[in-house]
């Protein structure tokens, strides 16, 4: 989505909003890490309160897509910490959408990756492995499905069903 914003993708796309082939993320998520534009194909995730499947993801090499965790909105504990989003811009993530917390916040905001996330905690996740992948999850009154698209910049998120020529 190179130099076109998600308000001008809106703009110039009204038939698909109305079909809901591209749908907006309620304004939920503070911004986080170096960029702050971003898109690529889904990778969903369910998980609460545990963060062992999403350190897995961010293991395999990210190939400009976009992991998208439903951490059930809980702001009791950080999901994603300052190592796995690392060692995601080193593996060639685009970004990281958080439905809960991070921590680690000054290092992950010197990564080259795009970080969004409900708030900061300092308090760390349970390890014990349980969730689900490449599931339907609805997050920010949004139903998103791995292998949809995702586009963000400052003014928001966008999903869409695929990807945009714009």
């Amino acid at each position: 989505m190179a130099l076109v914003t998600t308000a001008e993708v809106c703009d110039a796309n009204p038939q698909l909003i109305l079909s809901g082939e591209l749908r907006a993320l309620q304004p939920n998520f503070q911004i986080y890490g170096r960029r702050q534009v971003f898109s690529g194909p889904i990778v969903t995730l369910k998980v609460f309160e545990d963060n062992v499947l999403v350190r897995e993801f961010l293991e395999e090499k990210g190939n400009g897509r976009v992991l998208v965790v439903d951490g059930g909105a809980s702001l009791r504990c950080a999901i994603l910490g300052g190592n796995p989003v690392v060692q995601a811009q080193n593996n060639g993530w685009a970004g990281i959408i958080v439905n809960g917390c991070i921590r680690d916040v000054d290092e992950i905001n010197g990564c080259d990756i795009g970080v969004r996330a409900l708030a900061s905690h300092p308090m760390k996740a349970n390890k014990k492995g349980m969730g689900e992948k490449h599931v339907p999850i609805n997050i920010a009154g949004t139903r998103i499905c791995d292998g949809e698209w995702l586009y963000a910049d400052t003014d928001g998120i966008l999903i869409s069903r695929t990807e945009l020529s714009v």
